[in-house]
């Protein structure tokens, strides 16, 4: 019995042991869905309410399972709609394949109805692969090296198949002249680098007092090597913020993120260390990095193409990190002053108790870092947490301490706006017996993450934990850039862009069949986290924060925290006059003076 290559397609996915498509229909898969409807929908078609949306769930669903996320959508404006979420996959080395359609082959050049250049429109995006489906002999090697390409460079991939070729007969390639077989499998590599490169970088690394190092996500499968090595060297850690899930924040040496939503720790370690390893991190923010001629520094990264990037490193090491430390350690020595390690862990206690004083500053109606301080303690040991961009990043990059089994991420390259709530469904598809969480701002709930907020209503009882707490920042701003134009151009809040409207967040939530609340005050917060972990179903917490609370960053001086609250008043708030000079009093109190540490320039943006 013959079938079509639309089954075929879905079949040869299913021997992928690919689960779930994120996707959205449209004609121009038509002949897909019709091929699901025979499959018994396998693999499962997950509908999101936009095809951006489904792009991002297929990103989280990568993130947090390790496996490749697979998305789909019509031609023409599908295939447009996919763009954002899979330029987030890439830019943060995520393994995507997205499968699109496109307008039947008699119709290409005719300027028809929903044609677009595919190959055109996706040659950056997917530009380690991306092919047009022509005749069904072609369909199995085009599959395959998609998913194995996405896999092996973790990066974006696109299959495009017309209408009609969707329709035809599969048959298979043969044995013959210019047709290209293929076969199924991603066998595991792990590159190891040569003898010679681990002497020359362990001559660096021994050669230092005060080493430091970095950790990216790329060092998410190397935790127990990465202590070892830290513990020979005395060394401090710090963490990209795509890696703050890679080793754990209740460490004493663990310093926290780096760069603009870093920590104090990191920043001084950086500063005043003499020898830095990298493992698994493109940081691209080299102002965050030491001083040029300050550090002798070594650099591990699986990928090639990511050596030598953002430092003058001195040796570049291309291997898998676990298996590279391993290699290193038995040349390292042990340090014997610890008087280095002793500061970092004196300094990163003193931040912690730095950030639970932010947290209970006063603020109306709550303080932002309250909230999220708050979940602290009350996380899951298997939570896993996705963040939005915007200053809802800022509070989870220092107030949550990951650690164990917890996962987290967020659009950490792109930085894109939106990803916050269909990263946290793809984490529920990918591991539904565990409990997620998102932090969205106002701005990204409004934006996208409503509409998600149906997907999570349709969706939910198929999970085994039902838990999905949705935590939004309701401050009736777009914080993060209205502090940006405050710090960078000293210019006070533009309401016609900045304002947003207060929603119903809540109250919409219910209307669905979900769970509730709408937080108004300060001491309803920690109860409020208590019933949404506890909660029979998915739940949204609206929490009235306040805007007037300042993303401060970790080299900021005093001056420039007076000049950014001064800004403020340039407003007409009589209440922020008041916020100025009481929270300005409480930043004095508890953070050290830095006239006189030789802050560098602050930059804006990046993760």
């Amino acid at each position: 019995m013959s079938i079509k290559v639309s089954d075929y397609l879905l079949q040869r996915l299913r021997e992928w042991e690919v689960e779930h498509v994120f996707a959205y229909p449209g004609d121009g898969i038509n002949g897909l869905l019709a091929a699901w409807g025979r499959a018994d929908n396998q693999p499962r078609f997950i509908q999101a309410r936009h095809e951006e949306m489904a792009a991002f769930e297929a990103v989280g669903y990568a993130k947090f399972s390790g496996k490749p996320g697979v998305c789909a959508a019509t031609s023409g404006p599908g295939a447009i709609h996919l763009l954002n979420g899979l330029y987030d996959a890439k830019l943060d080395h995520v393994p995507v394949v997205a499968v699109v359609g496109q307008t039947n082959r008699s119709a290409m050049g005719g300027s028809y109805q929903q044609e677009v250049d595919l190959l055109t429109l996706y040659k950056d995006v997917a530009s380690d692969f991306c092919e047009m489906v022509i005749v069904p002999e072609q369909l199995p090697n085009v599959l395959d090296r998609a998913m194995r390409t996405a896999m092996a460079r973790r990066s974006v991939t696109a299959v495009i198949v017309p209408a009609d070729v969707q329709e035809l007969d599969y048959s298979p390639p043969e044995h013959a002249f210019k047709m290209v077989p293929s076969s199924l499998g991603m066998p595991h590599y792990a590159p190891v680098p040569s003898e010679e490169d681990l002497a020359r970088a362990t001559e660096v690394l021994n050669s230092g007092n005060k080493p430091a190092i970095l950790v990216g996500q790329g060092a998410r499968g190397a935790r127990q090597e990465v202590m070892q090595v830290a513990d020979h060297l005395g060394a401090g850690v710090a963490k990209a913020l795509l890696g703050k899930d890679a080793f754990d924040d209740d460490l004493p040496y663990v310093t926290g993120a780096i760069g603009l939503l870093g920590t104090r720790p990191s920043y001084e370690m950086m500063r005043d260390c003499d020898t830095l390893l990298v493992i698994g991190s493109s940081f691209p923010y080299t102002q965050f990095l030491p001083e040029f001629g300050q550090a002798r520094a070594v650099q591990i990264d699986i990928d090639p193409h990511m050596i030598g990037l953002r430092y003058p490193f001195e040796v570049n090491l291309v291997g898998d990190a676990a298996l590279t430390l391993r290699r290193l350690l038995p040349s390292l020595k042990v340090a014997k002053e610890q008087g280095w390690r002793r500061k970092i862990e004196q300094d990163t206690a003193g931040w912690w108790e730095v950030m639970r004083r932010r947290a209970a500053v006063e603020a109306d109606p709550i303080n932002p870092e309250h909230v999220t301080h708050a979940l602290n303690d009350l996380l899951p040991d298997n939570a896993i947490l996705a963040s939005d961009s915007g200053s809802a990043a800022n509070w989870y990059a220092r107030h949550l301490k990951l650690r164990g089994a917890m996962r987290g991420s967020l659009s950490g390259t792109l930085a894109t706006m939106g990803p916050g709530v269909p990263y946290a469904i793809g984490a529920k598809f990918a591991h539904g017996d565990r409990p997620a969480i998102a932090l969205v701002g106002d701005g990204a709930m409004q934006m996208n993450g409503m509409a998600e907020l149906i997907t999570i209503a349709k969706y939910w009882q198929d999970w085994a934990d039902p838990r999905l707490v949705v935590a939004v920042f309701n401050n009736q701003d777009l914080n993060q850039v209205t502090w940006e134009m405050r710090a960078m151009e000293g210019a006070p809040q533009f309401l016609p862009s900045q304002s947003i409207p207060d929603v119903a967040y809540a109250d919409f939530a219910r209307s669905l069949g979900l769970d509730g609340m709408r937080i108004e005050k300060p001491g309803e917060v920690t109860g409020a986290w208590e019933h949404a972990l506890a909660a029979d179903r998915p739940c949204v917490l609206d929490f009235m924060t306040d805007p007037a609370v300042p993303p401060i960053p970790p080299h900021a001086t005093l001056d420039q925290i007076e000049a950014a609250a001064t800004s403020v008043l340039k407003g007409d708030s009589d209440r922020a006059a008041v916020v100025r000079q009481g929270f300005k009093a409480k930043v004095q109190e508890f953070l050290p003076s830095h006239r006189e540490r030789g802050n560098r320039p602050r930059t804006q943006g990046g993760r």
